[in-house]
């Protein structure tokens, strides 16, 4: 496929699963995130749609709800499926620099761009976050 491509144009990923997530209607959004030098982040939420991005520049702490947590590094593509799946972290992995994505996300008009989630949900759904003790396994 890239073999067809000028130069200077490069696909850096596809996700043939991501349009059958896409709400009838939606519109997309494209927002650019920038996160100072150890920012946490915004707290655990939901996005209305699903999100496909692209880390910019610096290092993203991510982790989504029923996978490890992964460090991206500016170059990397992520997919978020939206809906009820939560996103536990999207934090500044670097205590020195700025990082920052660039995402488009796929939603409702009129619908909020995240959500946060209440601490007792949170609490009702550990079940579904990938533990320390399970990632440690799951690197080796």
């Amino acid at each position: 496929m890239s073999a067809h491509l000028p130069p200077g144009v490069e696909v850096i990923a596809t996700l043939s699963e991501a349009a059958a997530r896409i709400p009838a209607g939606a519109e997309a959004r494209t927002v650019r995130i920038t996160l100072p030098p150890g920012d946490p982040g915004a707290p655990p939420h939901r996005h209305p749609g699903p999100i496909f991005g692209y880390v910019t520049q610096g290092e993203i702490l991510f982790e989504l709800e029923g996978q490890p947590p992964r460090v991206l590094k500016a170059g990397d593509a992520l997919f978020e499926p939206g809906g009820d799946v939560i996103h536990l972290q999207g934090a500044n992995n670097l205590q020195d620099a700025q990082s920052q994505m660039v995402v488009t996300m796929f939603a409702l008009p009129g619908t909020p761009i995240l959500t946060v989630v209440s601490a007792e949900e949170l609490a009702e759904r550990r079940h579904l976050r990938v533990t320390p003790t399970m990632r440690a396994t799951s690197i080796s």
